[in-house]
């Protein structure tokens, strides 16, 4: 799906040596939902043997795709222009602009929809924050997390991509928040114990594996506590029925583009 959220003229090919081995991962297994994998493949190659230190780097941080990486660099077709190699590169950079914009999180408060076109007190109309401790989920820049910390005691932000990280932290020195504290963590191994938080919330997170990661979230929310997913604004929002069959409530509202949005929230209840 294509976001329109870069501009790969303006991106380095070197930005792929800021990838997290998780998301190496799902860039290699993601080319079965290409729409032209044969186009992917041929670029990826290319570029990757034009960047023989991209190439180096991707094996060595995904070692459990090595082979596969190594083999769209050995099928890559002989190029003699750097026009070729340019326009491979830009590919390849666009089959995964999210990746590539986390690596200038400052862009994503222009381009991404539903980060600039959001109103915080969307999450704030889900559940009361006052005085509680609170786990976002893949926080990304920040969005949930900021807010959050507006009137909750402890907002902890879980993010598995490292600039991200770093973007967060630099905002909390910057803006000197006290209630917010960073940390490492995909959504299927949290790195909290059980029952720790009042609040477990996330958006653009829950998906890949339903079962698995609800079960995550759910276990390190407390007994009563509440679990939310909040997505923010943009177009073409869809209701989710993964969520409802799971006994979520949905909450709608029109957006920002005048088009309806879906959040969802569920109280947890362990015994």
């Amino acid at each position: 799906m294509a976001w329109n959220w870069i501009n790969p003229e303006e991106y380095s090919f070197n930005s792929f040596l800021l990838l997290e081995r998780f998301q190496i991962c799902k860039m290699i297994d993601a080319e079965g939902w290409l729409k032209n994998k044969n186009k992917w493949r041929r670029s990826m190659g290319i570029a990757l043997t034009a960047n023989p230190a991209v190439l180096w780097y991707l094996q060595k941080r995904c070692p459990e795709r090595a082979a596969a990486i190594a083999e769209l660099a050995a099928a890559a077709p002989v190029v003699k222009t750097a026009e070729q190699i340019k326009r491979a590169e830009e590919y390849a950079l666009l089959s995964v602009e999210d990746f590539a914009i986390y690596t200038t999180p400052e862009r994503m408060f222009e381009k991404c929809w539903f980060i600039y076109a959001w109103n915080k007190e969307r999450l704030f109309e889900l559940v009361d924050f006052t005085g509680k401790t609170v786990l976002d989920v893949g926080a990304g820049s920040g969005r949930l997390t900021f807010a959050a910390a507006e009137k909750a005691a402890w907002v902890y932000a879980s993010e598995p991509v490292g600039t991200l990280r770093e973007f967060i932290r630099l905002k909390i020195a910057n803006e000197g928040f006290q209630n917010v504290r960073v940390l490492d963590g995909l959504i299927t191994e949290l790195p909290y114990p059980n029952d720790t938080f009042d609040i477990v919330m996330s958006g653009h997170v829950v998906g890949d594996e339903w079962e698995k990661e609800i079960k995550e979230l759910a276990r390190v929310c407390k007994n009563g506590g509440w679990l939310i997913d909040c997505r923010g604004d943009g177009r073409g929002d869809q209701p989710s029925p993964e969520l409802v069959s799971r006994g979520w409530e949905e909450v709608s509202y029109i957006g920002y583009f005048g088009e309806p949005m879906y959040n969802h929230r569920k109280q947890v209840w362990k015994r």
